[in-house]
C-alpha cells in the first residue's frame, strides 16, 4: 500500500501562519486542519518565524502571537485552541471546552466532538498525526515520539474516539512531518528495546555507516501502528523535518549544531460551526 500522498502547501503573505493540508483531510465537509510550518510567524533568531512551543524560551508574546495566527488560519478565537502539555505518553484525553492557553493537561492526544474547540499539538521532529471521523464529527490531534508510538499513544487516541462514537473505517489519520529514517540514526539499545516489544519491529530498522547503529523510520512505524489499528485510510504525507530547513524546526538538527533552544510547529484541526 502506497500511503504517501502530495499535499497542499500555501503560499501566505509573511504575515499570516503558513501550513500544509492534507488533501485526504481537506476533502472532508466541515473540517478544517493545517499542519502549520515555521513560517508566516514574528518570532527571531533561532525561532523564527512562526514559534508555537510555549515551552521554548522565546519571549511569550511571540509564541501568542503566533498561535494566534494558527487559530486565524483555522477560523477560530485562541481562546479555542486546546493543546496539552505533552509528556511522551500514551494518554489521550477529551475536550469539550479548550482550557486556559499554556494550563492543557499531560497528555499526549486530544480528543474532541464538539464544533469550534480547535485541538493540536506541537512537535519539532515527533510525528504530528490528525484524525477525523467526518461521518460522526469526532476529530483527534496526536504528539506520537517514539516513546508514545511504542507504547500506544496511537491506540489510545483511537480507543478515546471509538468511544465517543467514532467508527474505525470512517477514521481519516494522517501523519505530517516527522522526521524521517535517513535523518534518524539510533543505537543498538534504542533498536533493541523495540524488538524486544516486538520482534517484527526489526523491519523498522536499517544499518547507517557507523557500526552497530541504525536509522530508525518513525513515519513507517507510525503509519503501520495506524494500519494495524484498523483506521479507514492512513496518510503519511512524507516531510521530514531535519532535512527542510527552511520549512520546519528539528530539535535533532538544533542538537547537532548546539544551538540553545529550537522552536516548535503546530499541527491542529476544529470541527467548523455551522
Amino acid at each position: 500500500m502506497d500511503n504517501r500522498m502530495p499535499d497542499k502547501t500555501s503560499d501566505q503573505p509573511n504575515d499570516q501562519a503558513d501550513r500544509i493540508e492534507a488533501p485526504a483531510l481537506a476533502g472532508l465537509e466541515g473540517i478544517s486542519h493545517g499542519f502549520f510550518t515555521r513560517r508566516g510567524g514574528v518570532s527571531t533568531g533561532i525561532y523564527a518565524s512562526l514559534n508555537t512551543g510555549r515551552g521554548s524560551d522565546d519571549d511569550e508574546d511571540a509564541v501568542s502571537a503566533n498561535r494566534q495566527r494558527v487559530c486565524d488560519a483555522l477560523g477560530v478565537p485562541l481562546q479555542a485552541l486546546a493543546t496539552p502539555y505533552q509528556v511522551h505518553s500514551a494518554a489521550a484525553v477529551y475536550v469539550t471546552e479548550a482550557w486556559p492557553q499554556g494550563a492543557g493537561p499531560k497528555a499526549d492526544a486530544v480528543v474532541t466532538d464538539r464544533p469550534g474547540v480547535a485541538v493540536g499539538v506541537g512537535t519539532a521532529d515527533c510525528g504530528p498525526v490528525l484524525f477525523a471521523d467526518p461521518v460522526e464529527k469526532i476529530v483527534a490531534a496526536t504528539h506520537s515520539g517514539w516513546k508514545g508510538a511504542l507504547t500506544g499513544i496511537i491506540e489510545a487516541t483511537l480507543d478515546a474516539m471509538l468511544a465517543l462514537g467514532a467508527k474505525h473505517h470512517h477514521i481519516v489519520a494522517v501523519l505530517g512531518p516527522t522526521i524521517s529514517g535517513k535523518s534518524y540514526e539510533v543505537g543498538p539499545e534504542f533498536a533493541e528495546r523495540f524488538e524486544t516489544a516486538d520482534a517484527a519491529n526489526r523491519s523498522w530498522f536499517t544499518a547507517s555507516d557507523r557500526p552497530g547503529h541504525f536509522r530508525f523510520d518513525l513515519p513507517g512505524y507510525i503509519v503501520g501502528r495506524l494500519e494495524r489499528a484498523g483506521v479507514g485510510q492512513a496518510v503519511n504525507l512524507d516531510r521530514c523535518t531535519y532535512a527542510d530547513e527552511e520549512l520546519f524546526f528539528s530539535y535533532r538538527r538544533t542538537t547537532h549544531r548546539n544551538e540553545p533552544d529550537y522552536g516548535r510547529m503546530l499541527s491542529a484541526i476544529v470541527i467548523d460551526e455551522d
